[in-house]
């Protein structure tokens, strides 16, 4: 069996509908951002929380767990700066809770979520795994401590793990079940398709003077259902003993800039966008683009879907809840 936490959210739920496929799931999550209608009903669902013991306890104890996915991350880094306490409590302390508990029943399968949070203000167009690890706010850093903590447990207790470092994850499931929500909504696809339904009066781009072709950030979008295929071939790689341990980038190795994410949702609504010029945000680099070279190699995985059907498929979700 393995056990999704944070198996309710939008990374985890999408990765759950690939995953019982072949295998049977536990999903706990403690629903502060997630959902339960987000969650596969081939699964079985416990509500708890991987900071409370008592919770993983009940988990480990009645289930044969042999491998864990870890999604139950907080991921705003706004809120992080804000507010660090709760995500070195959340993202590190809790993680520490279930990484113990894993071992006391000798569970050493792990596929860690990280972030492209990690790499900072990067000072190459095209990041590696090997890149500098310079975190700048306190939601990367949580996510760089549970990368050390993994690498120290593996020569201690002997812990396989895949680390898999996220850039820009968007898009919606082909079910039609699974979309791209935050509240609030801080992700750019899903903040320009609920202005172009309405929602939203005008889309703010923070700075078009940036040293890009068109002056505005560009970013590596990948599709959630690339994702969740990189994740069910980074846990073969563990259970058939290819990867002891292994860290690998996931994005599409393009980039895309702000003004065309914006051009490709006026393109596949047919809607016309309001767009308002302002400052830049601090903290943002011009250019975050991952090499996913290294995970195609060792797992044979790509990004198969481009932007505009990442688009595609997130417009279609997004009317369907409009209605």
């Amino acid at each position: 069996m393995i056990l999704v936490v944070g198996g309710a959210g939008y990374i985890g739920s999408r990765v759950v509908e690939v995953l019982v496929k072949k295998n049977e799931v536990v999903v706990l999550d403690n629903l502060s951002t997630g959902f339960e209608n987000a969650v596969d009903p081939q699964t079985i669902f416990i509500k708890g929380d991987i900071g409370n013991e008592g919770d993983l306890e009940a988990v480990f104890s009645n289930y044969p767990i042999h491998a864990v996915m870890h999604f139950a991350a907080n991921s705003l880094v706004g809120e992080s700066v804000a507010n660090p306490l709760k995500y070195y409590e959340n993202n590190v302390s809790a993680t520490l809770k279930l990484l113990k508990v894993m071992l006391k029943y000798s569970v050493k399968n792990f596929i860690f979520s990280s972030t492209a949070a990690i790499y900072g203000f990067p000072d190459v167009n095209m990041i590696h795994e090997e890149s500098k690890v310079e975190p700048i706010n306190p939601y990367g850093r949580s996510k760089l401590m549970v990368e050390n903590i993994l690498a120290d447990f593996a020569s201690a207790y002997d812990l396989r793990y895949v680390v898999l470092r996220y850039f820009n994850a968007a898009g919606a499931s082909e079910s039609g079940r699974i979309g791209e929500m935050h509240d609030p909504e801080t992700h750019l696809i899903p903040i320009i398709l609920q202005h172009l339904l309405g929602q939203r009066e005008q889309i703010s781009v923070f700075g078009d003077d940036y040293d890009t072709p068109d002056g505005t950030c560009i970013r590596d979008y990948i599709h959630v259902t690339d994702l969740a295929y990189a994740h069910a071939a980074a846990l073969n790689s563990l259970l058939t003993g290819q990867n002891k341990t292994a860290t690998y980038n996931l994005g599409n190795g393009l980039g895309y800039s702000v003004k065309e994410v914006i051009d490709t949702c006026e393109k596949v609504t047919g809607r016309k966008a309001k767009v308002v010029i302002t400052d830049r945000r601090a903290g943002d680099p011009a250019r975050l683009v991952a090499s996913s070279e290294k995970i195609r190699v060792a797992l044979g995985w790509k990004a198969e879907r481009n932007l505009e059907q990442i688009v595609s498929s997130a417009w279609k979700w997004h009317k369907k809840t409009d209605e």
